[in-house]
Order: C-alpha cells, then structure tokens, then sequence
C-alpha cells in the first residue's frame, strides 16, 4: 500500500528567494534544514510500499525523515532535530497523498524511542528483581517462624505470611506477592517487541535506523515481520538505514542519500554493501575450511 506517494522539497533557487525575502537579516548559527537537501540537488522523491533512504552520518536520511515526519503531523515519541527555521522550511514542502489524508496509526519510530522503551523496561525490571530478593529473604524469614500465639488480631497480616510460607513453595510465594510478571529479555528481544507492539495494520511508518539495538539475526526477523506488514497488513514503510540487512528488503524502493545529486540504486551497487562483500570475499577460504 502506498499511503504517501510522493514528496516536493525546495530546491536551491527556491530556499534562496525565501531567505533572501522573508528571513530578517541577522547572524544565525544554523538555518537547518534549509541548504541540506538543496545541497544534494533533491526536491522530489516518489515513495513505494517500501522505500530505503541510505547513507552515512550527516548525509541528511533523518533530516528527511523529520521532514517527512512533521508535514504529515504524524505520532512520535521522542522529539526530533528541529530548528527556529523548521516551520518556515514545511511551508516549502508538499506532499501528495493518497485520499489527501494519512492513517491515524501512522507513525515515526526513531532509535530514541526504542532506546527508551528498553531503558525503561529495564529499570522496571530491576525495581522487579529488587522486590524479588526481599521476598526470597522474606520467605525464608517467615519459613523458620512459628505462628504468634498472642495479639492474633494485631498479628493477622503477619500470621497469613507466616502461614503462607509454611504451605507454598519459595517460588510460588514470590509470585503470589510479586504482583508483576515481567518476561527476562534482552536488549535486541526488547526492541524488537517494540517494533511489533508499534506497528499495525493500514498505516504509514517512518524507521529511523531501525537495526540499532538489533543483533544481525534480530534484524533478519524484523526485515521479514516488515516485509509481510507491507505485502499481507496494508502498510508502507519509508526507512533510514545503512544496514546491508534492512537494504536488502525485495522490492525496496532505495535512495543514495550519499551520491550527488541523489540517485536510485539496488542494494548490491551501494558502498557500504560493496565494503562487507569485499570483505568477506577477502577472506571467504577461512569460510570454506
């Protein structure tokens, strides 16, 4: 499905009338995101179910993400790179849309968010393993106690411990009183969890460096729950990556964020795919052993 069809950007001479005329003259530190795209010679892209912006650090793929992002008014979670100029750059932007409207589910999930998510997962985690030592010594406490004999009443919440302790097994104590069952998971299982808990059906999802946090065999997985998300659940996806496993997604549509002026490539022709296939290759006899 594609819901965003394509993107407008101002180009060079565009930027330059608008900061010439409607920018007061003063000294700035930045005027982001103006003269970033430009600068690529990219005023137009036209999206597909799956389209892959690629590139290094500071080759603009999360600019346009945010971009992207911010025209369409879509949901995020952490806050994304903004300006003073930002607004005024959006009213240079157009988009034609599907219906002339965006899914509500749409989203944008940047390598902040799930950072998040899997900080405070774990923090909740530990406060939950705190609790779970205090209830082991708590187990073995009321395990070698005999019940009060006196001030029943006054003991009552103390006999039912003690009580229970006698009848239950350390393990089912502590998961009576825990109150929170938590599943142990990884870093790449977090996030991971977190792509799926995120993503729907019927709606457009922009990732921003999705592999962060991801082993490459947690990536492999995500590229196969994205891939059938685009061709069985009605979604599109427009992602910012330079992972040669996010790249290799059939059927993506990818722009070389790196290449002046911008150009569609396949997967196999970028660099970064080009650096690990010469690589291996190098020493693909260690392989063969």
């Amino acid at each position: 499905m594609v819901y965003l069809r394509e993107l407008y950007l101002p180009d060079g001479d565009k930027e330059f009338d608008y900061i010439v005329n409607n920018i007061k003259r003063k000294c700035y530190n930045t005027l982001y995101p103006f003269k970033i795209l430009s600068q690529k010679q990219l005023s137009y892209l036209e999206f597909e179910p799956i389209t892959i912006l690629y590139g290094g650090n500071g080759s603009g793929k999360t600019t346009l993400l945010n971009i992207i992002a911010e025209k369409l008014k879509l949901t995020r979670g952490t806050i994304g790179n903004s300006s003073s100029f930002f607004e005024e750059y959006l009213k240079l932007c157009a988009c034609n849309i599907k219906g002339g409207a965006i899914p509500q589910a749409s989203r944008i999930i940047t390598s902040d968010d799930v950072f998040d998510f899997v900080l405070k997962l774990r923090m909740l985690n530990e406060g939950v393993d705190d609790k779970r030592e205090k209830l082991f010594a708590e187990y073995l406490q009321m395990r070698q106690q005999r019940p009060p004999r006196e001030n029943i009443l006054q003991k009552s919440n103390e006999l039912k411990k003690i009580v229970a302790a006698q009848s239950m097994t350390q393990s089912m104590y502590v998961k009576r009183n825990l109150g929170l069952n938590l599943k142990e998971e990884s870093n790449g299982e977090s996030a991971f969890a977190y792509f799926r808990e995120k993503i729907s059906e019927n709606a457009l999802y922009l990732l921003d460096e999705p592999e962060n946090s991801l082993s490459p065999e947690r990536q492999m997985q995500l590229v196969d729950f994205l891939a059938e998300s685009a061709r069985f659940f009605g979604c599109q996806f427009i992602i910012a990556t330079h992972s040669p496993f996010v790249l290799a997604l059939k059927g993506a549509k990818i722009y070389d964020l790196d290449e002046y002026p911008v150009t569609t490539k396949k997967w196999t022709q970028l660099h970064n795919v080009r650096v690990y296939y010469e690589f291996f290759q190098k020493y693909r006899a260690e392989f063969e052993k």
